[in-house]
């Protein structure tokens, strides 16, 4: 014990003198172990970014690390945190689980990032959880919203309201504003298709709608024309159509191809550009849900505009970019070690972004969600509610 109680005299006197010589507060390295024990005292602060920069849901991938990029850029403008820069390590998860989690395990392992902003599919996020978890690297999700994070870690936060709000709001808007009293759902097999569908269904059902079919497809299947056969044949008012990018675009133009003219509705995903720009007319009139977001500073837009060749910026972009700021701020207060940074993120109390305003709950959830309404028309997303 007495060995202890020296070793630690040592290693305070030790930051004070760092922070004697430099004039300015030390940023102390993480405790214990190889992941998150880079040395910061003379070097840049290693945070990591996990996106799917390809396959589905690429293009909100892409548009979030943009958005962290320019976020870093400002930090590292004034002067980093404490004097030391911001560097980002990115990998690139494919909406993939098994990649994510292996992207994870690099970043904490051997880029020995400080924190991570992550991951993007819910599926990712819930692979990463738990290396991150056994690392202690405080992890930020500006976009996963499937329920089940809620419990992923101690260390897992999201700065997106879980699907628990947004499968309850669209559901309310299906059945009570939009009137739909026989309802078809069609989801893949991925954690938010599946989690947001569960709570879409319950609160559908709770307000007296039928759910006449209810089908399901693999994340990656291309051809769904016989579970549109099987919800044509149940005769539906809505089709409730939790997917992601490339599968949603498969469903809007077999649909057609089938005939299944009813109203369409689908989750956040349909933020993603893509879905109208190669859905084309067939995306025409199709509903979808999103977390309500700030008017975005002017300044922002325009270097996101710059930034992505003049494409649309998804909801999730700015979230990403409240992230990094968020954990700047902390670490400029709190220093470098990711446990006191985790600790200061449950803090989190009306902390106003360009996107949201924040309060992280005891679970690192946000605690409440506001959403909004848009229906494709003339290839763009135009707010109706």
């Amino acid at each position: 014990m007495t060995k202890i109680i020296v070793g630690i005299v040592i290693v305070l006197a030790l930051v004070g003198v760092v922070f004697w010589v430099s004039g300015k507060p030390a940023v102390a390295p993480a405790p214990g172990g190889p992941a998150g024990s880079q040395s910061v005292a003379t070097g840049p602060i290693k945070i990591g970014v996990i996106q799917p920069l390809s396959g589905d849901i690429a293009a909100i991938g892409e548009a979030v690390r943009y958005a962290i990029e320019i976020a870093r850029d400002e930090v590292n403008a004034t002067g980093g945190i404490n004097g030391h820069p911001i560097e980002l390590v990115e990998e690139d998860s494919k909406c993939d689980p098994k990649t994510a989690a292996s992207a994870a395990s690099k970043l904490v392992n051997i880029n020995k990032v400080i924190a991570i902003v992550g991951a993007g599919c819910s599926s990712e996020t819930l692979a990463a959880a738990p290396i991150v978890e056994a690392a202690r690297i405080p992890m930020i999700s500006p976009v996963s919203t499937n329920p089940k994070v809620t419990q992923a870690g101690d260390y897992v936060f999201r700065f997106a309201p879980s699907d628990a709000f947004q499968g309850k709001f669209a559901a309310e808007y299906a059945v009570q504003k939009m009137g739909k009293k026989n309802i078809a759902i069609l989801s893949c097999l991925s954690d938010w298709c599946v989690g947001i569908k569960d709570v879409f269904r319950a609160r559908a059902t709770e307000l007296g709608a039928t759910i006449v079919a209810d089908e399901q497809n693999k994340q990656d299947d291309r051809d769904l024309r016989t579970q549109i056969t099987k919800i044509k044949v149940s005769k539906p008012d809505l089709v409730y159509v939790p997917q992601y990018t490339e599968a949603l675009i498969v469903f809007l133009k077999q649909a057609k191809e089938l005939g299944l003219n009813v109203t369409f509705l689908t989750g956040d995903v349909g933020t993603d550009p893509k879905i109208p720009a190669e859905a084309g007319t067939t995306a025409e009139g199709t509903y979808y849900t999103e977390p309500k977001t700030f008017d975005m500073p002017a300044s922002f837009v325009a270097e996101m505009k710059k930034r992505m060749g003049g494409q649309d910026i998804s909801t999730y972009a700015p979230r990403g970019y409240d992230a990094l700021k968020a954990l700047a701020g902390i670490m400029q207060k709190v220093g470098a070690d990711p446990t006191a940074i985790k600790d200061a993120l449950y803090q989190i109390k009306d902390y106003h972004g360009i996107a949201d305003n924040y309060t992280i709950d005891q679970n690192g959830d946000m605690a409440t969600a506001l959403y909004t309404v848009r229906k494709y028309q003339g290839g763009k997303g135009v707010v109706v509610e």
